[in-house]
């Protein structure tokens, strides 16, 4: 995780900014009153002002944490409202600059991948089992191993005992050992993105950074994010939506690259 921060500037609502409800209330996270400030209300109905929602949920990261809660009170009560605000509505309400964007992104990203495990059950004993490599098939099972006197590995795909030989990332030697996502990333038709100058793009992606499976709904702009690692992409070249846009591309044209093809391969998601 990157040790330096992006530097912080005071921000101010454009009171022309129709797609922000703008209310009369104190910033309801640190209680500042000043009449010559707009304020926003959020989601769950409390007021904030983008320096503190910035600084809020930077706090929420600092304390590694992914998920951004309101921290204000309920009224009349000294219980937290706790309602959830998606990184759309933190990065809209919060006015973040790019360097922001960049920073709030990376760091989620990070943060979500350290805590994302991958468990299945053992075949043989029926214990959940940790796969700490996400590039091989060919998992250890240390308890059938132990029990049994002698090594005991199973595919992480068919879960059966592994056959062949390994590491291996696409199968084992069962019969019928198939990723079914990359059979659906192969086979998945041809779409186009309505609202842009995108044609003859695959309808389903696997996400660059995390390899999860999206699709995009076909609304608005080529980029999609995430809804695991949430990092934004280009739907379209699968470059992420800010080296998409370096190239001088647009949100809705055509981008430098040419549309990637269906993927034959599901990105790993790399922890570090």
């Amino acid at each position: 995780m990157p040790d330096t921060q992006p530097q912080e500037t005071e921000k101010r609502y454009d009171p022309k900014d129709s797609t922000l409800k703008f209310v009369n209330r104190p910033d309801e996270i640190t209680g500042d009153n000043d009449e010559s400030r707009l304020r926003a209300e959020m989601s769950c109905g409390h007021a904030v002002d983008p320096n503190s929602l910035t600084a809020w949920c930077r706090s929420l990261m600092d304390q590694g944490q992914y998920v951004f809660k309101c921290p204000a009170l309920k009224n009349g009560t000294t219980q937290k409202c706790d309602a959830v605000w998606s990184y759309d509505e933190v990065r809209r309400v919060a006015l973040l600059t790019d360097e922001e964007k960049a920073h709030f992104e990376e760091t989620l990203a990070v943060l979500a991948a350290a805590e994302y495990c991958e468990f299945k059950q053992c075949p043989g004993c029926k214990t959940c089992v940790e796969r700490e490599d996400l590039t091989n098939l060919c998992v250890l099972c240390t308890i059938c191993t132990a029990m049994k006197g002698n090594l005991y590995q199973f595919c992480w795909q068919c879960l059966k005992e592994w056959k062949g030989a390994a590491p291996r990332s696409d199968r084992c030697d069962n019969e019928g050992c198939t990723n079914q996502q990359l059979n659906t990333l192969r086979s998945c038709k041809l779409v186009s993105l309505p609202e842009t100058m995108i044609n003859e793009c695959p309808q389903i992606r696997a996400c660059p950074t995390c390899g999860n499976l999206v699709e995009h709904d076909r609304t608005g702009c080529k980029n999609i994010r995430c809804n695991r690692c949430q990092v934004e992409f280009c739907f379209a070249c699968l470059e992420t939506t800010a080296a998409c846009q370096n190239t001088r591309s647009d949100y809705f044209g055509l981008c430098a690259k040419p549309v990637a093809p269906r993927q034959t391969s599901i990105p790993v998601w790399r922890k570090n």
